[in-house]
């Protein structure tokens, strides 16, 4: 099994709805994002996914995100813009953009800081 990994970011601001604390008001960050896809077999010239193919489909899933204010993002607008969620959706979308039976999405993995992150993958 092979694992390929990419990092994109954006810049988005987000407040989080019933928190107590500083994280209740509206704040940004400098987001990074590690997206991580596995592949059973290489192709004929023995790669996974052209690692360029694979920053564009993130940047094309990370693209609404970018300079947005995240509560105003479906489905922020129900959601709490927590990193959490962030990864989870970003995980889903990846998976409704990779049109590859060789590949899948192993993980996502949003930093809102350098120190905190948070990643989702299925078993």
């Amino acid at each position: 099994m092979y694992e390929l990994s990419v990092e994109v970011s954006f810049a988005a601001a987000h407040q989080l709805r019933g928190y107590k604390g500083k994280c209740e008001n509206m704040h940004g960050h400098n987001w990074r994002v590690q997206i991580s896809v596995m592949a059973e077999r290489l192709n004929d010239i023995d790669i996974a996914i052209d690692f360029h193919d694979l920053k564009r489909i993130a940047k094309e899933v990370v693209s609404p995100l970018d300079h947005a204010y995240l509560n105003d993002v479906f489905p922020f607008t129900e959601k709490n813009p927590s990193s959490e969620n962030i990864a989870k959706w970003l995980y889903d979308s990846l998976k409704k953009k990779i049109n590859d039976d060789n590949l899948r999405v192993a993980a996502v993995t949003v930093w809102e800081s350098d120190a905190a992150s948070a990643s989702y993958y299925e078993d």
